[in-house]
């Protein structure tokens, strides 16, 4: 547990204090009374409201659209089942910046409904939720798909013999069973859409601004460093009682259900009913998932071939935007992402071991410590690298190495998350038997632990690796002009103007894109647990 806790105190709990205490701060005595100045302001009651409304309004709409894809992939059997699974997988491990401008292109200005019928939806509402429910709709088809295929479809036709119609079916049995599930997925969905920035800094517009977008705005173009401290202790309250709710709905679903072998219970579909679900969720896939990302693709070419792509290797086009020609931004972003995930491997999986071993009060503060990055803006921890690591031993602020720590702690939740239920699985007999036979724990780790866990271990590090790629929040105050990463270049590029940067920006993002789903896709292929989902 001590190079974990070392290293988030040092790189995630000193930053963060630094940022709250120069805010909350007045020579040397803490002003309390800030939290009632700042969250008596009218605009700030609205940025809080709209947080709160859009992030239900969100979890609601993905919901309603993805629960019967969850379905479908569940129960039915059907050609390319598993290569259309991974790609409604695809934009949820998208950086947000990429997902901001797959909408773009598709409802901003000059986008397909502008060019088609002189619609525009960016700097609306409902660009920024249709962008949401495009982002988590896996999380919902994953984790209640994943829950639903080991559902012993027996206990429903059970209930159908004894008279239930198939609504009171599903209502007394499925719904019931599948409860924790959901409540999983949407308490997932509303933390990310809670925690929006990308998504809502390209699509939102000056109109709409939510907490992470006002941390964003109070210390990068106001510095006003007390209102941005508030907000973020807010912000880091109402995430930390998302996550509590969100472990106990899981102990819950762990600890309440029989579950049975998946490969029982899908099914070819059969009758118009079934057929036309089928049809209306590959349609809504191929409108909501497909759709925009053919769309930035196209966006992309331009019309004129590969223009866009080439242009990014010149630096002369863009010297008002880059001091470097913007595609060494690919090159940074992927040695970046490479070390970020080196990082976030051994801190991770230090973490999930000492987990497994121990148990205890202190194990689950431990284990909620690992997931503060997720509550915490990670903003505030960008500008709490500036201004903390800018003194011996630790002058880091024109290092490199400044950027991957900042994407490493956003990895290793993800790390631990899914390197801890197969640790938990290792039979600990083995490890004894080893060490009766002579094997010191290291080489009982070698030759036990490390041959189970192999292929956790490098799913882990895909998930941190795209996580990583597409880290922007942090990334956005640390990577240096002349080394900046793609969720950065592609932000830059589209706070210019002209058809030029416009269409950089897209190529950059079909880079990314492309980058993000060959990672997956490999994930895909490696992962052979079908159970653990998210």
């Amino acid at each position: 547990m001590a190079v974990p806790v070392a290293f988030f105190a040092v790189f995630f709990a000193y930053p963060v204090a630094a940022i709250v205490g120069r805010g909350l701060k007045a020579d040397g005595v803490w002003q309390f009374g800030r939290f009632g100045e700042v969250l008596a302001r009218p605009e700030i009651r609205d940025v809080l409201w709209f947080t709160l409304w859009q992030a239900l309004a969100s979890t609601a709409l993905t919901l309603l659209i993805a629960l019967p894809g969850a379905y479908v992939f569940a129960r039915f059997d059907f050609p390319g089942k598993q290569v259309l699974r991974a790609v409604v997988t695809v934009p949820f491990v998208l950086p947000t910046v990429v997902v901001g401008t797959a909408f773009l292109a598709l409802l901003g200005r000059g986008g397909l409904l502008d060019e088609l019928w002189g619609v525009r939806l960016d700097t609306t509402v409902w660009a920024i939720l249709l962008a949401h429910v495009f982002f988590n709709y896996a999380v919902v088809v994953r984790t209640v798909g994943g829950l639903w295929a080991q559902l012993d479809p027996r206990q429903d036709e059970a209930a159908r013999v004894l008279g239930a119609s198939r609504f009171t079916a599903w209502r007394r049995v499925t719904l019931p069973a599948l409860a924790p599930a959901v409540a999983a997925a949407a308490l997932m969905v509303f933390l990310f859409t809670f925690t929006s920035f990308g998504v809502v800094q390209i699509l939102g517009g000056p109109g709409f601004s939510t907490l992470e977008v006002e941390i964003y705005r109070q210390t990068a173009q106001l510095l006003a460093l007390p209102t941005a401290a508030v907000l973020t202790l807010v912000q880091f309250a109402a995430v930390g009682a998302i996550l509590a709710v969100h472990a106990w709905t899981v102990r819950r679903r762990e600890r309440a259900l029989k579950l049975v072998d998946p490969s029982q219970t899908a099914r070819k579909p059969h009758g118009a009913g079934q057929w036309t679900l089928l049809a209306g969720v590959l349609l809504s896939v191929l409108l909501l998932v497909l759709l925009p990302l053919a769309v930035l693709v196209e966006r992309s070419l331009g019309g004129s071939g590969f223009a866009y792509y080439r242009a990014l290797t010149s630096a002369d086009a863009n010297s008002g935007t880059f001091l470097v020609a913007p595609v060494e931004a690919i090159g940074n972003s992927l040695r970046y992402a490479l070390v970020a995930t080196l990082i976030a491997l051994v801190v991770g999986g230090l973490a999930a071991a000492a987990l497994t071993r121990r148990a205890g009060r202190l194990v689950r503060g431990f284990d909620a410590l690992l997931m503060l990055p997720l509550g915490v803006s990670a903003v505030t921890v960008g500008f709490g690298f500036l201004i903390t690591l800018d003194k011996p031993p630790l002058d880091l602020r024109t290092s490199w190495i400044l950027v991957p720590l900042a994407q490493a702690l956003v990895g290793v939740p993800f790390v631990v998350r899914t390197m801890l239920p197969v640790l938990r699985a290792v039979d600990a007999r083995l490890r004894e038997a080893a060490a009766v036979l002579g094997a010191s724990p290291l080489r009982a780790w070698r030759e036990v632990d490390f041959p189970l866990v192999r292929r956790a271990l490098l799913v882990a590090a895909g998930f941190a690796f795209a996580v990583s790629l597409g880290e922007f929040g942090a990334t956005v105050f640390i990577a240096r002009p002349d080394n900046p990463t793609l969720p950065v270049a592609v932000a830059r590029l589209l706070g210019r103007s002209g058809d030029l940067n416009y269409g950089q920006a897209m190529a950059l993002s079909t880079v990314l894109m492309l980058v993000c789903a060959v990672s997956l896709l490999l994930l895909e292929r490696i992962r052979t647990d079908r159970s653990g989902e998210f």
